[in-house]
């Protein structure tokens, strides 16, 4: 049920839900007055932010909930956020944060020190009364914190295990945004389709694969938003969603296909926003059974796929060619020593002779679409095309989003030898730890669905999340980076430019390098 909205132009309760409603057929001719329509890729899987991985998802919760801290506009840097200010120990190992006293959540209850102690206990702590709400997967982003503790009403305090340096830009993260326990305790499993939190717009309602709505919230403690309301819509289909955008049925669309930026640059009824960001396209590779458990054959795939060509013809200079595991975006981080595996064919079929498996069988996941997944389907059918001219068979099995996750996530044994796969961000510790540390296999609750396993690199990255000095953290990741492109766990496609198009109406928007989309600023007059 959607709550009364102070409506413009005398637009009433009913009228706006039969407006919202009608945007669920296709090809509406007018969205709604100063109400935001939204194209999503997907179908959130939750809105609970503790049990989520996606952008897809996080670009509805950010725009809903608060963390102690966020990224400045136009940034990667952490400013404060529900947190005024903190202090951190000269060891590096305690944080305390003094708290605004003067938000509330949603639900009506109060934001204070207390309810952020549950937030993270619930994630961390095996033994509190609302852990079994999960599962939480990226808790791992918060393991250094040893303790957490209400040090004041609004005052929290995390101890931490260690130094961790990328402790503060998490707390930035999706991962980090507060939730309301008192709606938990509510709720429970359910949380994630009655979610309430802090932020500029509230929960209204959530109609499976047509839309979910939020409301201006007009007590936000950063200011109310211009906005009355956001229709978040998933439209799977890229073509789909352009002839959407074209009639009129939403304002907003992300991940444009490529051959169609141009057209949109071109007309004055739209904008296009470009924004480069921290982002990797690449295939994840399963090196634990079958052919690519051989470096060999890994490095094989590394040269036979034409990754000039995927970005020059099929995403059309939207993206740059990838060399390993931490994108340029990341400029302090990024190893400019490497270079991409070239294009070569030959070399490319001497390494699948000396392996020993020419003509090999190998089953590759693709899925529909996906956060910053680029043409998923177009782009598997080229990598295809360029493994059979270097005497390859690869059969392709083709999932929507959500099942697509299902299918990689749990790790690709017994199922698949290689998978698309794409992450945008915050971090250059975040993708390698998460996904290709030992530790990290999808049995002990990571994303190393390829099982790749090198004590040399685990060693450096537990290094560089320790140290906080950021020259140090550079050089051990350079090091990482290096050992990653030669043992080639994963094939290193492309780092895209992201992008997004709106209609000419809208006003204040702007893409962050974060690949959120915040739309506090945002009007639609």
């Amino acid at each position: 049920m959607i709550r009364s909205l102070a409506l413009p132009k005398g637009l009433g309760l009913s009228a706006l839900a039969l407006a919202v409603a009608g945007l669920s057929a296709p090809l509406a001719a007018q969205t709604p007055p100063n109400v935001l329509v939204v194209g999503q890729i997907a179908e959130p899987q939750s809105l609970d932010p503790a049990q989520v991985t996606a952008v897809n998802d996080f670009r509805i919760m950010m725009n809903m909930y608060d963390g102690l801290v966020r990224y400045a506009d136009g940034t990667l840097e952490v400013e404060p956020a529900l947190a005024s200010e903190w202090q951190i120990s000269d060891d590096g190992t305690v944080y305390t944060f003094t708290l605004r006293d003067d938000v509330s959540f949603h639900d009506g209850s109060a934001f204070d020190a207390e309810a952020v102690v549950f937030h993270f206990e619930r994630m961390l702590d095996e033994e509190h009364p609302y852990h079994d709400t999960g599962p939480f997967p990226l808790a791992f982003f918060f393991e250094a914190i040893d303790s957490v503790e209400a040090s004041g009403e609004h005052e929290v305090t995390f101890t931490l295990d260690e130094p961790y340096a990328p402790f503060l830009s998490n707390l930035a993260y999706p991962t980090g945004l507060i939730v309301s326990p008192a709606a938990v305790e509510e709720h429970g499993e359910d949380f994630g389709r009655n979610p309430s939190g802090t932020g500029p717009f509230q929960f209204e309602e959530w109609q499976s694969n047509s839309r979910v709505v939020a409301s201006a919230n007009p007590d936000y403690w950063d200011g109310a938003p211009a906005l009355e309301a956001v229709v978040f819509r998933p439209i799977t289909d890229a073509n789909t969603r352009v002839a959407e955008m074209m009639a009129g049925g939403i304002d907003l669309m992300v991940e444009v296909p490529p051959d169609n930026v141009a057209q949109f640059a071109e007309d004055p009824m739209y904008q296009v926003s470009e924004q480069a960001g921290p982002h990797l396209w690449f295939l994840i590779l399963n090196t634990k059974e079958g052919p690519f458990a051989d470096q060999r054959m890994r490095q094989a795939i590394n040269y036979a796929i034409d990754k000039a060509s995927l970005v020059d013809n099929i995403l059309e200079g939207t993206a740059t060619v990838a060399a390993g595991p931490i994108p340029p975006a990341f400029e302090w981080a990024y190893n400019e020593e490497l270079e991409p595996y070239p294009y070569d064919p030959e070399r490319a079929r001497e390494l699948i002779a000396e392996a020993g498996h020419e003509g090999a069988e190998l089953t590759f996941y693709v899925t529909e679409g996906g956060s910053g997944m680029l043409d998923p389907i177009p782009m598997g059918a080229a990598i295809q095309a360029d493994l059979a001219d270097v005497g390859l068979d690869v059969s392709i099995a083709t999932y929507e989003w959500n099942t697509f996750l299902g299918e990689v996530n749990p790790g690709l044994e017994g199922k698949a030898d290689m998978a698309q796969m794409a992450w945008m961000t915050n971090d250059p510790d975040t993708l390698p730890f998460l996904a290709l540390r030992s530790e990290a296999m999808p049995d002990q609750g990571g994303f190393n669905s390829g099982y790749y396993s090198n004590p040399e690199v685990d060693a450096l990255l537990e290094q560089a999340r320790r140290s906080v000095d950021q020259d140090e953290r550079a050089a051990l990741y350079k090091e990482m980076q290096a050992i990653v492109h030669e043992d080639a766990p994963w094939a290193f496609v492309a780092n895209w430019q992201q992008n997004a198009v709106s209609s000419a109406a809208v006003e204040g928007f702007r893409l962050q390098p974060s690949f959120f989309l915040l739309l506090h600023e945002v009007s639609k007059p």
